[in-house]
C-alpha cells in the first residue's frame, strides 16, 4: 500500500492511534516514519507498533535507517526498533540515558551496524559522555577497525585511562605494534598512569618485535607504578624476556613472584621450551603439579612441545599417561601437538595411534602426520595419507605441501615431488613460497640433479632466504660440487654473516676436495669475524636421566667402561668387515690421528654407554645436535646387527632407525 498523506492528516491519524488504541502493521509504521524523515521537520513521530514517540528529526533519520533497512539488508542493521521499545512511552524526546546507547553499541554485530549506532550517538550529542564514547571506541577496536577508532580517539574532547587502554589494546590485537607502542608513549607523556589492562598489550608488542630495549624501559615503568607483582603484567614480562632470548631474567622475575597462577606457570614452561631448555621446562611442570596446580589444555600443549624438543621418549610416555589418566580430551590442538611429540621422540607408530584416536582432525593434524612419516624416511606412507585427507573433505594448505615435499626429498621420491609441486597452484590454489622451493632444491640436490636445483633458484620469483641456499650447499657437500657450493656460500655469508655453520660446511667441502689453502682462508675469515665452530653433542636417556657426550668425552662416571665397550665393539666390527672411513675427518692430519678422532665421536660414545646401561634387547635412542657423519652411520648399522639392538638416532635433519644392519633412510640422506 502506498500512502500519500499530508502532515496534518498524519497527525490526525496518529491521534486516532492514541485515543482508540489502533494497532499498526509494521510496514505502515515504517511508512509514516520514512515520510517524516523526508519532511525534515524539527520533530518527528515514531510509530512503533503500540507506542508513539516524538524524536528529533536527526535522531529519527538514524532510527529510520535501523527500521527500514531490514526489509532489504536484514543481516547488516541494528535492531533499533527493539532499542526504541525500551524507552518509556509517550515522551517527546529521545532518552539521553547512556545505558540506551551502550546497549545499542553492545548489540552491534558488524561494522555497518556500528556506523549506524555511531550516527545515533553523534546526532544526539552523546559523544560528550566518556562512557558512551569509550564503548564506541571499544566496539570499533573489537571489530578491528582501528582507522575509525583512531579518528574517534583523536576527536574525543576528554580521554581517560580506559580510552587509552582500549586503543592500545586494539592496535596490539591487530598486530600493529608500532602504533601500539607510539600510543603508549603518548599516554606516558600525558601523565597518565598505565594499568594492568594496557601494560600486557604493550609488553606483548615488545615481545613480538623482539624489542628488548623498549621492553626493559616498560619494565621500569611497571616498577614505578607498583605493578610488578600483578599476575598478568608479570606473565607478560616473563614471556617477553623469554622470546627476546633473556631466559635468565625471565626466570628471575618468575621466582620473585609472591604467588603464581596457572597462566604464569604455563608461560614459564613454554618460555623454557622455546629457548631450547626443554629439560628445565619438564622440571618446572613437575614443580607446578607438586604445588597443587592442575594443568589445563594450554599448559599440556606447552609441556608436550617441550617433550618434542627434548626428544625424550620416557617423558613423552609420562605426559601421555597423565593425559589419559586425567581424561583430558584430545582436541585438535593437543592431539596435533602429541603427534609431533611422538614423531620427534622417535616413535612414528605412536604418533599414528594418536592420529587415529582423534575424533576431529584439521588440515594441521593431517600435515603433522604426513611430516612425521617424512622425518622417519617413510615417504610412501606420507604420500598415502594425502588422498585419505582429500577424501575426508579437508583441502591441503601450504603447510601440507611443505610436509609432502619434505617427505619426498628424504625418501628419494623425485618424480612424486615434481608432480606435487606442479599440482599445488594448478589444482589446489596454493601458491609456492620459499619453503616449497627449498624442498624442491633439496629434493633435486639430494638426487644429484644440481643443475636443475640451481635452475629452480634462478627462475623463482619469491625472495630467496638462507634455508634455500643452505639446501643447495648441503647438496653440494654430498655430491662434491665446489662451483655451486661457492655460489651458495657467498649468498649465505651475506644473509647470515654470523652463522658459523655456513663457514664450516664450505670449509668441509674444500677439505674433502683436498683444497687446504681454501680451508685456511675460510678459517681465517671465521677468526676475523670472531666465529667459533658449534661443537657436536649427543644425548641419551637412561633410567629417566639424560646424559650428554661430546667427542673424546671422559667426563662420564663410567667413562672407563664406555671406552672399553667401544674398543670391544670396534674389534668385532672390524672382524665383520668394518673399515673406518677417514674421509669424514676433515682435518689436515695423518691417518692415525684421523682414526683416533673417528673412534671418539660422540655418537659412538653414547651408543657404547647405551649398550652397558640398558637391558639387552631394548631400543637405544640417541639425539645429536648436528648431522650424523657417514662413518658413524655405517658404525650404527653394523652395531645393530651384531648386538641385535634397534638404534634410533635423531640428528639435526631427520631420524635414522638402525635395525639388523640396515637403516630406515636406505642410505639416502
Amino acid at each position: 500500500m502506498r500512502l500519500f498523506l499530508s502532515l496534518h492528516a498524519v497527525g490526525c491519524i496518529c491521534m486516532l492511534k492514541l485515543v482508540d488504541g489502533i494497532r499498526w502493521h509494521s510496514q505502515v509504521s515504517s511508512a509514516f516514519l520514512f515520510m517524516f524523515k523526508l519532511r525534515n521537520r524539527s520533530t518527528c513521530l515514531v510509530l512503533n507498533h503500540e507506542n508513539l514517540r516524538f524524536l528529533s528529526a536527526s535522531t529519527a533519520a538514524a532510527v529510520a535507517d535501523g527500521i527500514l533497512k531490514p526489509q532489504f539488508h536484514p543481516q547488516t542493521t541494528v535492531d533499533l526498533n527493539t532499542q526504541v521499545q525500551k524507552m518509556s512511552p509517550l515522551h517527546f524526546s529521545i532518552s539521553l540515558d547512556p545505558k540506551f546507547f551502550i546497549s545499542t553499541l553492545v548489540n552491534c554485530e558488524n561494522l555497518s551496524q556500528i556506523k549506524q549506532a555511531h550516527a545515533l550517538v553523534t546526532t544526539n550529542g552523546m559523544l560528550h559522555s566518556r562512557t558512551v564514547a569509550n564503548k564506541l571506541l571499544y566496539v570499533y577496536a573489537h571489530h578491528r577497525d582501528l582507522v575509525n577508532a583512531s579518528v574517534l580517539f583523536d576527536k574525543m574532547g576528554e580521554r581517560d585511562l580506559v580510552s587509552w587502554s582500549v586503543l592500545i589494546g586494539g592496535f596490539a590485537k591487530v598486530g600493529d605494534c608500532m602504533h601500539c607502542l607510539e600510543t603508549f608513549r603518548e599516554l606516558i607523556r600525558c601523565g597518565m598512569q598505565p594499568d594492568n589492562y594496557s601494560l600486557p598489550f604493550v609488553i606483548k608488542a615488545c615481545r613480538d618485535t623482539r624489542g628488548l630495549e623498549i621492553g626493559t624501559s616498560v619494565h621500569c615503568i611497571v616498577k614505578k607504578y607498583g605493578l610488578h607483582l600483578d599476575h598478568f603484567v608479570c606473565a607478560a614480562l616473563v614471556d617477553m624476556y623469554a622470546k627476546c632470548g633473556v631466559i635468565e631474567d625471565a626466570k628471575q622475575l618468575f621466582d620473585k613472584m609472591p604467588s603464581k597462577d596457572l597462566v604464569t606457570w604455563t608461560v614459564m614452561i613454554r618460555a623454557y621450551a622455546e629457548c631450547g631448555n626443554a629439560n628445565d621446562s619438564l622440571v618446572l611442570f613437575d614443580q607446578m603439579r607438586e604445588e597443587g596446580f592442575v594443568p589445563d589444555k594450554i599448559a599440556m600443549v606447552s609441556i608436550v612441545n617441550a617433550c618434542a624438543k627434548l626428544g625424550a621418549m620416557h617423558k613423552a610416555r609420562q605426559v601421555h599417561d597423565y593425559v589419559s589418566k586425567n581424561k583430558i580430551y584430545l582436541n585438535v590442538v593437543l592431539g596435533t601437538a602429541m603427534i609431533d611429540m611422538y614423531a620427534k621422540c622417535g616413535s612414528v607408530d605412536s604418533a599414528r595411534e594418536i592420529f587415529d584416536c582423534m575424533q576431529q582432525k584439521n588440515v594441521i593434524s593431517w600435515s603433522a602426520m604426513i611430516a612425521a612419516y617424512g622425518y622417519h624416511g617413510q615417504g610412501k606412507k606420507a604420500l598415502e595419507l594425502f588422498p585419505m585427507m582429500l577424501s575426508s573433505g579437508i583441502l591441503p594448505n601450504n603447510i601440507t605441501f611443505v610436509s609432502l615435499l619434505y617427505a619426498c626429498s628424504h625418501s628419494g621420491l623425485v618424480d612424486d615431488g615434481l608432480q606435487l609441486f606442479s599440482l599445488m597452484e594448478e589444482s589446489y590454489g596454493v601458491r609456492p613460497d620459499v619453503k616449497h622451493y627449498t624442498c624442491m632444491v633439496d629434493l633435486l640436490g639430494r638426487a644429484g640433479r644440481l643443475n636443475e636445483a640451481f635452475g629452480f633458484i634462478e627462475n623463482m620469483t619469491v625472495e630467496k632466504d638462507e634455508g634455500l641456499w643452505s639446501a643447495l650447499l648441503g647438496a653440494c657437500r654430498m655430491h662434491k660440487h665446489i662451483d655451486f657450493a661457492e655460489k651458495a656460500a657467498k649468498s649465505l655469508f651475506e644473509l647470515q654473516p654470523q652463522n658459523p655453520g655456513h663457514y664450516i660446511l664450505l670449509s668441509n667441502i674444500y677439505a674433502n676436495a683436498g683444497r687446504w689453502k681454501d680451508v685456511a682462508k675460510v678459517r681465517d675469515l671465521m677468526t676475523k669475524r670472531r666465529l667459533k665452530k658449534i661443537p657436536g653433542y649427543t644425548w641419551i636417556e637412561v633410567d629417566n636421566i639424560i646424559y650428554q657426550f661430546r667427542v673424546g668425552d671422559f667426563t662420564h662416571p663410567r667413562a672407563k667402561e664406555i671406552h672399553e665397550m667401544l674398543k670391544t665393539l670396534t674389534q668385532k666390527l672390524e672382524l665383520a668387515g668394518y673399515v673406518p672411513d677417514t674421509t669424514f675427518v676433515l682435518q689436515d692430519v695423518d691417518e692415525a690421528t684421523k682414526l683416533g678422532i673417528l673412534y671418539r665421536h660422540s655418537e659412538k660414545l653414547a651408543i657404547a654407554f647405551g649398550l652397558i646401561a640398558t637391558p639387552e634387547g631394548t631400543t637405544i635412542r640417541i639425539s645429536k645436535n648436528l648431522r650424523v657423519c657417514g662413518d658413524c652411520h655405517t658404525f650404527s648399522k653394523l652395531v645393530s646387527a651384531i648386538t641385535q639392538r634397534e638404534i634410533i638416532v635423531r640428528d639435526a635433519n631427520r631420524f635414522h632407525h638402525f635395525k639388523e644392519g640396515a637403516c630406515s633412510c636406505g642410505d639416502y640422506w
